[in-house]
């Protein structure tokens, strides 16, 4: 079985982030929408996903250093209450041994014990801790493939559709819900069985006005310098059009805004949005006619003034 960290390209070192970035890079690489009939593209994203799932998960990792590709195993019986028994897995070199000395093999799905007849259970009945190992294949049934898909910002406040290629070769169109937040999850059933249930993980991408937190927007407004010292209106854009400000005399550069259900919509309930706040970014004149500069100066000699009589 190839390595988890072989497959991501990674060092057996890498961070969260670099495995992110590594199965990212890769799953759109070789996803089937990219290679429509391309059965090798499509087993090297099985292996893709099969290893982002174990390496993006820190226990599972933990596990899997420490047993190879029997870590699954390893996982049940750690759960029981058992000790160490890493000497009794597969290595990565695939051999190993049984409790009475004999190899066994085992694909993939599982042990295969050359035990005379005898169960695994009764195998480790008599060390204790270990009880009944009937729900083992439930709890080893592997998990839904991972689909990546991106969005615009737009896409995840107003809910939209991916037509995806699924691993097993369906395509299927998949609603994707309003509010939806970046690294979310649509769980798609696509058969009876676990080989045709996957996940579409889906990519908020950034956007060059707004930035999101939770279900609120944020933003920066442009003011005139006038507007902002008399007071008056500006249009702020939102992502369902635009909405009329009004600014009180004396706005400071920098000051809030917020406006109360301009955000984005919330998943599961979309008619609950969430908040847009504005922030002013007052904008200095530039290219001063003569008389603007002079009034200009007026005003400054005015100001001191004022600050002059107010420490008298």
């Amino acid at each position: 079985m190839a390595d988890f960290y072989d497959i991501l390209g990674v060092s057996r070192t890498a961070d969260e982030k670099e495995i992110r970035q590594a199965y990212r890079r890769l799953a759109r690489q070789h996803h089937p929408d990219v290679n429509p009939g391309d059965g090798e593209s499509a087993e090297r994203f099985k292996s893709i996903n099969a290893a982002y799932e174990v390496l993006s998960d820190a226990d599972k990792r933990a596990k899997y250093d420490r047993y190879g590709d029997q870590w699954h195993h390893a996982e049940h019986f750690e759960q029981q209450g058992g000790g160490d028994f890493s000497q009794f897995f597969r290595g990565r070199d695939g051999g190993g041994r049984d409790f009475g000395g004999r190899d066994f093999g085992g694909g993939r799905g599982g042990f295969s014990f050359s035990t005379g007849g005898a169960t695994l259970s009764d195998i480790l009945g008599g060390l204790g801790g270990f009880g009944d190992l009937g729900g083992v294949g439930e709890r080893m049934r592997p998990r839904p493939a991972d689909i990546p898909v991106d969005i615009t910002l737009e896409e995840a406040d107003a809910g939209t559709t991916r037509r995806v290629n699924l691993p097993n070769g369906r395509r299927l169109e998949v609603r994707i819900p309003p509010g939806i937040a970046d690294g979310g999850r649509v769980h798609i059933a696509a058969g009876g069985d676990s080989s045709g249930e996957f996940n579409l993980v889906v990519t908020v991408l950034p956007h060059r006005r707004f930035e999101r937190k939770g279900s609120d927007l944020h933003t920066s407004v442009d003011v005139p310098l006038l507007d902002a010292v008399l007071g008056g209106t500006t249009q702020v854009r939102t992502l369902r059009g635009q909405i009329e400000l009004t600014l009180p005399p004396e706005t400071q550069n920098g000051r809030r805004f917020r406006l109360a259900g301009q955000g984005m919509a919330r998943l599961n309930d979309p008619e609950r949005r969430g908040d847009l706040y504005a922030t002013v970014n007052v904008k200095l004149p530039t290219d001063l006619t003569d008389q603007e500069r002079d009034l200009f100066e007026q005003m400054r000699v005015a100001g001191m003034d004022h600050e002059a009589a107010g420490e008298e």
